[in-house]
């Protein structure tokens, strides 16, 4: 039966509200007793009866101020649990039970590595009791957790703790109790037997609070970064926006098996341990700044999720795009550098915008929804943080200050919608928004067309633009839009040019597109210049300029802003790159070769945003240039342009590589980016002589002290297939086989791994003891590695990776539908492909959707994509 669609246009307010809940849950792996007391209350005039949520549950009484119901006096679906007959207010106990062991999806209560954990955002609590599971009833939550101390020392929840103790039975109670309403979707319990690191933090008002970090067992020398990550977020959000802790303790607890990144659970954080765990020996630089970035988003929700929440699931954006922008800006804070914000803008044209092109398309706040877990996606988040961004560069940083401190004062302690931020950044700031808010309406990928005219006589020099945002799979019709537009001017020499212009131009020169065409004029333009038109990434659109190759050289070589520069370069080789795959030449034009040599001989530029420069497009954002593509001649131009490039740039990179090895690993932002430099030029070496850099990873490999390095190594190695891969391969097999977390990379390399002996190789894979489906990251590490990164083979001829991939999502279907949800969308991007491939992924698809069990996690992604 096909699920039906929930609609935004049909909100209502909820019929009842809970305004206090009592659980007592009784822990045991296959059977946990979950008990709740509510005092619930009607809301409006109306008599209707009292609908609560519920699935996997076997109910075992309900009673009514103390009175026992029998089954006449309430009826039963899977799903829900109605009472037809109730008061105006009244309190409801319920009794269920559980079974954790059994729930393989992760949502819920469940068991991870004999741990008991939850994960109730965003319709998980369902699966722990009846309840309105509705992030706009928000109660305040006592948690009493009992179980075997011996067993389970630590007993977590929400809140402080507020009672500990023995029972005549032998078992222990522990009672939490958090004096903030939430919603159900915040709740949280750990249970389990953990290593602890403990330490405090005095806020800005004077208050100590109590930090705890738990984390499996032997684990705890992986665990300082996280707890140093968390103390510079607590001090960053009441340095930049004022905002203090508000209880007496922050935990955090690292598991194992875990959907998502982490989960903001008020005061009780549970956190995927892949961004929690980490030391030099195990982890690359790359993890350590993503748990920076997680530790801080957790921890900002606090304010921006937790103490003012959502009123419905489509107004998800208002927390996740505004923590994703607080945790970016956190991170580019901690780093001062600006390969952040280029690594920001890769996500959204790499995925986000496929996401626009794609059957998913939907607005940052969408207007239906089937299933909610899929809706957490890089449009909600990063495109989110990209609308959060525009309106921090129109305001400014002083009147986006002022905004969230209106929106603060408003709606602390409530559940509200993405209409109710925008109001307030308008009002702290008498600014007109209304155009503004078609970014929050309106799916797709704006496109921004640009002509210019320079009239030497009158040294003016004027831009025309035109917007235009195409038909998505959910809309047809598009409006224009606020896009601001950051602009600098270049002479020949690539010199800023003053801009003077009777234009209205914001601070840091952002023009303002609010109509589908208009035209800004400069004066006093000496020489006809070249433009920089998004500078910063000042929106997240596409934007059709025709620069000339010199004119992109011009930027790339002189621009102040990284980002640009990095735009610029990526422009002009995926111009050759097509240009190859067409047909319509065969080599790079050696004053671009010269260009690319001069950034890569320029010592003036900073190591991590050379690395950056030094890098070919992505396939995933090349595939985005054009509606549709034929790939492997796309592939084939790729190999050219890296073959020509790495010929002219061996030497260069070879005298680079060996300036750039470091005696000790030290952790600090020159060291990193040293590092980043240090395996993009070892990659070219790859390219350009195999065995000189087969000897080069070999020696890294041995001789080094830090993942990082190591696994630069093992990376060239596989990438290139050299001749010691498979030695390196099976040494750090050896060394790590019993760390998941680390076996993860290894995984995901298995799963890259461009060679023919691919497909053997993966089923040799799966089959080691250390790769388990029922494990999220193991199970996203070699089957993501394969069908989002080994492009000639998961796009094979004979269509053999297609089927590879849609085996592994009908075996997820019925373990954990969510990761399958997430996994099967390189599928359906088919109508992006020529044939034969668009139609061997579409036929995968169809038979997918023919699965009997199919969940619903995959019911809307697959119906949507084949138009169902």
């Amino acid at each position: 039966m096909t699920a039906k669609a929930k609609l935004l246009s049909d909100y209502r307010s909820p019929e009842f509200t809970i305004d206090q809940i009592d659980l007592t849950i009784e822990l045991e792996p296959q059977a946990t007793r979950v008990t709740s007391v509510m005092q619930v209350r009607r809301q409006g005039r109306h008599n209707n009866p009292l609908v609560l949520e519920g699935e996997q549950l076997q109910l075992q009484s309900v009673a009514i101020d103390g009175r026992m119901l029998d089954a006449t006096g309430y009826s039963q679906t899977d799903t829900h649990l109605t009472i037809a007959e109730v008061g105006d207010a009244f309190e409801l106990n319920i009794v269920v039970m559980i079974n954790p062991q059994a729930n393989t999806s992760l949502e819920g209560l469940y068991l991870s590595d004999g741990a008991f954990c939850t994960q109730c955002e965003a319709e998980g609590f369902r699966k722990i009791t009846y309840y309105l599971d509705r992030p706009d009833v928000l109660a305040r939550f006592t948690t009493t957790i009992i179980g075997d101390a011996s067993q389970f020392p630590f007993m977590l929840s929400n809140g402080n703790q507020v009672a500990k103790q023995q029972l005549d039975d032998g078992r222990t109670a522990v009672t939490w109790q958090d004096p903030f309403p939430k919603p159900c979707y915040l709740f949280a319990l750990v249970a389990g037997d953990f290593d602890l690191l403990e330490d405090s933090f005095q806020t800005m008002s004077g208050r100590h609070v109590t930090l705890q970090l738990f984390v499996d067992k032997g684990n705890l020398d992986r665990a300082d970064y996280a707890m140093a990550s968390l103390k510079n977020a607590m001090a960053w959000d009441e340095q930049v926006y004022g905002l203090e802790y508000d209880l007496d303790i922050y935990m955090v607890v690292a598991v194992d098996f875990f959907n998502m990144g982490a989960m903001e659970n008020k005061g009780l954080n549970v956190f995927n341990s892949k961004y929690v765990l980490a030391n030099a020996r195990s982890a690359t630089d790359q993890d350590f700044n993503g748990i920076e970035s997680v530790i801080g988003h957790e921890y900002f929700h606090n304010w921006t999720g937790n103490r003012v929440t959502c009123r419905d699931w489509f107004q998800l954006s208002l927390k996740e795009g505004l923590t994703v922008f607080r945790d970016q800006c956190f991170s580019e804070d901690m780093t001062g550098s600006a390969v952040n914000r280029i690594d920001d803008v890769a996500i959204i044209r790499s995925h986000q915008f496929a996401e626009d092109a794609g059957p998913m398309a939907h607005p940052i706040r969408p207007q239906s929804v089937i299933e909610m877990n899929n809706f957490y996606t890089v449009t909600v988040y990063n495109k989110g943080a990209e609308v959060i961004r525009m309106m921090h560069t129109l305001l400014g940083a002083d009147g986006f200050r002022r905004g969230m401190d209106l929106y603060f004062e408003r709606h602390d302690g409530q559940a509200v919608t993405c209409d109710d931020f925008v109001q307030a950044m308008e009002d702290a700031n008498a600014f007109d928004l209304s155009r503004f808010r078609t970014w929050y309406q309106q799916a797709g990928t704006p496109e921004v067309s640009v002509t210019d005219h320079y009239n030497a006589e009158t040294q003016t020099y004027t831009l025309n633009f035109s917007q235009q945002t195409p038909a998505t799979a959910d809309q047809s019709d598009k409006t224009a839009t606020h896009i601001p537009l950051r602009i600098g001017l270049y002479d020949d020499t690539g010199a800023a040019i003053p801009l003077n212009t009777e234009a209205k131009l914001t601070d840091g020169n952002v023009y303002s597109l609010l109509t589908e065409s208009a035209s800004v004029t400069f004066d006093h333009v000496k020489t006809a210049p070249t433009p920089a038109l998004l500078k910063g990434f000042s929106a997240p659109i596409k934007l059709n300029y025709q620069y000339s190759d010199v004119q992109l050289l011009t930027l790339a070589q002189h621009c102040e802003d990284g980002f640009t520069r990095w735009d610029a370069i990526q422009s002009l080789l995926a111009r050759y790159i097509w240009q190859i795959a067409d047909g319509e030449t065969s080599t790079l034009p050696q004053n671009i070769i010269d260009g690319v040599l001069a950034i890569a001989s320029d010592g003036e530029i900073e190591a991590a945003l050379k690395a950056r420069l030094l890098q070919l497009p992505t396939v995933n954002g090349l595939v985005n240039q054009r509606q549709q593509i034929d790939i492997h001649p796309l592939l084939n131009a790729l190999d050219v342009i890296r073959e020509q490039l790495a010929s002219a740039l061996y030497d260069c990179c070879l005298a680079l590589y060996q300036q750039l090895q470091q005696p000790d690993y030290q952790l600090d932002a020159e060291s990193i980016a040293k590092r980043s430099l240090s395996a993009s030029c070892l990659g070219w070496i790859a390219a350009a002589n195999p065995p000189a850099a087969d000897q080069l990873c070999v020696a890294l490999y041995n001789n080094s002290d830090n993942m990082t390095e190591q696994l630069n190594a093992l990376t060239i190695a596989n990438r290139f297939d050299l001749a010691s891969r498979n030695s390196l391969m099976d040494q750090f097999e050896q060394r790590w086989q019993d760390d998941g977390l680390v076996m993860d990379k290894w995984l995901n390399l298995q799963g890259c791994w461009n060679s023919e002996q691919c497909f053997g190789n993966l089923a040799k894979v799966e089959g080691k003891p250390f790769f388990k489906l029922t494990n999220p990251n193991r199970a996203r590490s070699l089957i993501a590695g394969f069908s989002a990164m080994n492009y000639r083979y998961f796009h094979a001829q004979d269509g053999s990776g297609y089927q590879w991939l849609a085996e592994k999502i009908q075996n997820l279907n019925s373990i954990n539908p969510q990761i399958a949800a997430r996994l099967i969308n390189p599928l359906t991007q088919w109508r992006k492909f020529t044939a034969p491939q668009a139609d061997q992924m579409k036929a995968q698809l169809e038979q997918i959707y023919q699965l009997s069990d199919l969940s619903k996690d995959l019911q809307e992604i697959v119906g949507k994509s084949l138009g169902h």
